[in-house]
């Protein structure tokens, strides 16, 4: 009986280290306000459709970001995909982009984990799939 007192106690004290791993480490919620209102925004007007979270699962979203290129992989030039939440590319629009502008003081590395946690968040096999509205 001790044993399992014992084992229970050490599960609760292992189990948040090991969601947190799990998790992503960014703002979902901020991710989805330059997910939306950037992202989206440029889909839409660059490459002819909004792109929903929903249409990835949490592993294909891993891997798009481990592989950070944006856009067709056999198109040319490739793009990094951390490129489109830099402070550079902000800056580049943000006399026509509201979210891009207010999002300017924020480092390139916690955007990038805050877009990320919203995609997973709301990925194809996520508790809550996205769909773009």
């Amino acid at each position: 009986m001790n044993y399992y007192i014992k084992l229970t106690a050490l599960l609760f004290v292992m189990l948040p280290g090991v969601s947190s791993t799990v998790m992503a480490e960014g703002n979902w919620k901020k991710g989805r306000i330059y997910y939306r209102m950037v992202c989206t925004e440029c889909h839409v007007e660059q490459a002819g459709g909004k792109i929903s979270p929903a249409e990835k699962t949490k592993a294909e979203w891993a891997d798009y970001f481990e592989k950070n290129l944006h856009g067709p992989q056999d198109a040319a030039p490739k793009y990094a995909a951390s490129y489109f939440v830099s402070r550079e590319y902000r800056e580049s629009i943000k006399n026509t982009n509201r979210a891009a502008k207010k999002m300017l003081k924020i480092p390139d590395e916690q955007l990038l984990e805050d877009v990320k946690a919203f995609v997973v968040h709301t990925a194809k096999d996520s508790d809550q799939p996205s769909r773009c509205e």
